[in-house]
């Protein structure tokens, strides 16, 4: 941990780096669960009938069990995770103005890009330990707490569905909230040389900041582009399909194919908050205000590190 260019706080993970293979088991356990649910699923086919049909019986009892938030067994894993999965990068985060923060204020961090998955954005919750902000939780997509073993294993983690609910008691109890406006759908926007925000329709989370009172902060991760490869349909066509099967249509892999990622340091950097007046009841144009505020000092903390932190010719397109 250390200080420099003035104000800007640079936090990485103390300590001993941890073994490949622990960080290997770490990431799988936290990404790995689609690729491993779906390759039980082809399993069973090639199964004698009465073993085959045991396993979708599995997956569907296991989304079916109730969670315990509080499971020592899952805390184990969390912790597990937490201490190994983000060594094998690593991860740096950069906080451009910690002063400017009050730690009994609840923020609404808007984290970009998404790309295949917003792997950093964990980093800023209270559990990952890499700010020294508390009570920091992650919203993500809903669809992750349907999957089979993924929706335990996220959950342990402390992250909660992206749902209206779920950000208002967040914000409510005092927490403040990550969320990645730009979400799945901006993955249909993707390009392996430049990077994406699918921010200017995404309002709902600058309303929802206004009519709580918590002040919208800007975060920006470079390196996340590269840590998966892949491949989406050319065109329209993976518009149409994403409509149809309302999941993007892209396909993507790490290391020898698999749900590991490849090792890309990952630098997060933290703008400063963005203040507004709460309304519990803000008007659209003070919506478009604070949103158009929210878009221009992401890109403007883009432009200000992407020299250091990725390319000077780097591009960020705003969608």
């Amino acid at each position: 941990m250390g200080e420099k260019n003035g104000e800007i706080k640079e936090i990485t993970k103390a300590g001993k780096k941890p073994p490949l293979f622990k960080s290997v088991i770490a990431l799988f356990l936290w990404l790995g669960m689609v690729q491993f649910n779906l390759a039980l699923l082809v399993s069973a086919f090639f199964l004698p009938l009465r073993i085959g049909i045991l396993i979708p019986a599995l997956l569907v009892l296991l989304r079916l069990i109730p969670i315990n938030r509080n499971s020592k067994f899952g805390s184990k894993v969390a912790r597990f995770i937490a201490k190994n999965a983000y060594g094998y990068f690593p991860v740096t985060v950069h906080i451009e103005d910690e002063k400017a923060f009050d730690p009994d204020q609840a923020y609404v961090f808007g984290y970009e890009p998404h790309t295949i998955i917003a792997l950093g954005a964990w980093a800023l919750t209270d559990r990952a330990g890499y700010t020294p902000f508390p009570r920091i939780k992650l919203l993500a997509s809903s669809l992750a707490f349907n999957i089979s073993i993924m929706r335990h294993i996220w959950t342990w983690l402390g992250l909660f569905p992206v749902t209206r609910k779920s950000f208002v008691k967040q914000l409510s109890a005092g927490n403040s909230c990550i969320v990645v406006p730009g979400g799945m759908q901006e993955m249909l926007y993707l390009e392996p040389d430049s990077e994406v925000a699918f921010l200017k329709s995404r309002k709902g989370f600058v309303k929802l900041a206004i009519e709580m009172g918590c002040p919208l902060v800007p975060v920006f991760c470079f390196g996340q582009n590269q840590v998966y490869k892949w491949w989406k349909p050319k065109g329209k066509i993976s518009h149409i399909l994403y409509k149809a099967i309302k999941y993007p249509p892209v396909l993507s892999w790490g290391r020898l194919g698999s749900a590991i990622p490849f090792r890309v340091p990952l630098n997060i950097v933290i703008g400063k908050p963005i203040p507004l007046k709460k309304n519990n009841k803000p008007t659209i144009e003070e919506v478009n205000e604070m949103h158009a505020q929210f878009v221009a000092a992401m890109q403007e903390l883009f432009e200000k590190n992407k020299a250091q932190f990725g390319s000077k010719d780097l591009q960020l397109r705003l969608l």
